[in-house]
């Protein structure tokens, strides 16, 4: 068992970086997703508002951040000298910067795409699927840049 482990830990790390960041970062996204219907249909009971979204996404950024720093470090910027720079207060501060500047593109184009389709049904899923690639790329992007370049 733990050659197996050790084999697929090696292909993981053949990946391009990229690759792996997109991985983690769907994983998640659905970890995001989950909190955001846990909240919109459980904890608000599917109540309709733009208030009751705002707080469901909210929770699930949260969720995602936490869970997507961590599995980074351990995953995806796991070389030295990353980790050396990934494990700092300093990097964090700023990769939660690039979090919340995702969390508010992502509550802005929640907010314009579920006016665009309405708030009926399930439509808002499709949107946030929708919007987590474009964020995706702009926190990958930032967090490279920022956090885990090479100096």
């Amino acid at each position: 068992m733990k050659r197996l482990i050790a084999r697929l830990f090696a292909v993981w790390q053949r990946l391009p970086e990229f690759l792996r960041y997109a991985c983690i970062g769907g994983v998640c996204a659905v970890l995001d997703l989950l909190t955001l219907v846990l909240f919109t249909e459980v904890v608000f009971g599917g109540r309709e508002g733009y208030g009751y979204l705002a707080v469901s996404v909210a929770a699930g950024f949260v969720v995602g951040i936490v869970s997507n720093y961590l599995l980074s470090l351990l995953l995806v910027f796991n070389r030295a000298e990353q980790l050396e720079r990934g494990k700092t207060v300093s990097a964090f501060l700023l990769y939660a910067l690039v979090g919340v500047i995702g969390f508010f593109l992502t509550e802005l184009l929640m907010h314009f795409g579920v006016r665009l389709t309405g708030q009926e049904g399930y439509w808002y899923v499709a949107v946030s699927c929708v919007v987590k690639v474009l964020v995706l790329i702009w926190n990958y992007l930032g967090r490279k840049i920022l956090v885990y370049r090479r100096h």
